[in-house]
């Protein structure tokens, strides 16, 4: 399988952070988001950022910015959704996704994915805490299907996962996908760096 293009999905309404982007905090010498991008973009042919509202506060990252095509806020699954459509725009078979608020992502998150996903190349990240729904590797092939689903109200990843025999890329280490959703999950993240 060629390497897939890469959607960081920045959809979400960060209510315990009091709302706007938890992305662009900084963390480090740069922003949350900024530690996503550095460590995906080496893992995939392409990436874009999944995002709602007015993409020019995304400008200076120099990436394409898609915004969810289902209306309401519909979760994670519509950010996929997008990433499939601009995915299939561009001409590639497959996404792979990561949540924008997660600076520690595993540096062979796509590898690993990709050997899990079997024949049809779909697969969710896993670690001893846990599914990550947000992680993981969705092909073109099913965006009709996830569009029908998402229309008739599904809005759990792993319910329709699961629907098309996903696999499961197991990581040893929950810290890899530590996500910031607090003020203390910031400070948190700024003394593991």
């Amino acid at each position: 399988m060629n390497a897939p293009l890469g959607v960081i999905l920045a959809g979400g309404l960060a209510r315990r952070m009091g709302g706007g982007d938890k992305g662009l905090l900084p963390l480090g010498s740069g922003t949350i988001l900024g530690s996503v991008i550095d460590r995906l973009h080496p893992q995939v042919a392409g990436l874009a950022l999944n995002a709602n509202g007015d993409p020019v506060r995304f400008a200076d990252l120099g990436l394409p910015v898609i915004a969810d095509s289902v209306a309401g806020f519909a979760g994670p699954l519509s950010g996929v959704l997008a990433g499939l459509d601009w995915a299939a725009a561009q001409g590639a078979t497959h996404i792979v996704t990561a949540a924008a608020d997660t600076p520690f992502l595993p540096c062979d998150l796509v590898p690993r994915l990709q050997l899990a996903g079997g024949d049809m190349g779909l697969a969710l990240a896993a670690s001893p805490g846990g599914r990550q729904p947000t992680f993981g590797l969705w092909p073109v092939a099913l965006r009709d299907d996830l569009r029908a689903a998402l229309q008739d109200g599904l809005r759990k990843v792993v319910l329709w996962t699961e629907r098309h025999g996903a696999g499961t890329a197991e990581f040893p280490d929950d810290l890899a996908f530590f996500n910031v959703n607090t003020p203390d999950d910031l400070a948190r993240a700024q003394a593991m760096l």
